[in-house]
């Protein structure tokens, strides 16, 4: 009985997991490059809210893996809720590697618990179109004017992406 409910879960666990993903990647037309327009940018938050970059919006970060979600998390969760707003600032989190199953028992009811919105990239095709090019294991940070990208920031840790904020 072990063994089967062993063999369940592993096979469960590469649910979702195909050859797919490479080959959107390698056909994806990348939407992070400088010059390029944010503006048109509509992905639902963590309680499936609609969210859109505004004029006012200077500073989108990403994380593209799991190391990187969880630093930008705790950096959030050190800061006051309303710190994202107060510095005209997203945070967007791709998932769209996790498997469905996974998404649906663990990581979606974790992230409702969040007092700070993040925009979540949940489709592999979107995935594949904003990480291409895109260091997945740094924080990617983008600088934006009017909703263009003037500038994209591959940072190591928190630190530098604090380092980021104090700037503004």
């Amino acid at each position: 009985m072990k063994n089967i409910i062993l063999a369940l879960l592993v096979a469960f666990s590469f649910i979702g997991c195909s050859s797919k993903s490479d080959e959107q990647t390698a056909n994806a037309t990348p939407k992070l490059v400088v010059g390029k327009s944010l503006s048109d940018l509509k992905l639902n938050d963590q309680n499936e809210k609609p969210r859109t970059i505004s004029k006012e919006t200077k500073i989108v970060f990403f994380s593209f893996s799991k190391p990187t979600g969880h630093a930008c998390n705790d950096f959030l969760e050190s800061k006051p809720a309303n710190f994202l707003q107060e510095h005209n600032a997203l945070y967007v989190a791709d998932v769209s590697a996790a498997p469905s199953l996974i998404k649906k028992m663990f990581i979606l009811p974790d992230l409702k618990d969040l007092k700070f919105p993040i925009l979540l990239i949940n489709d592999d095709k979107l995935s594949a179109e904003f990480s291409k090019g895109m260091d997945k294991e740094k924080i990617v940070v983008v600088t934006l004017d009017n909703g263009t990208i003037v500038k994209i920031q591959n940072v190591a840790d928190t630190k530098a992406l604090a380092a980021i904020f104090n700037q503004k």
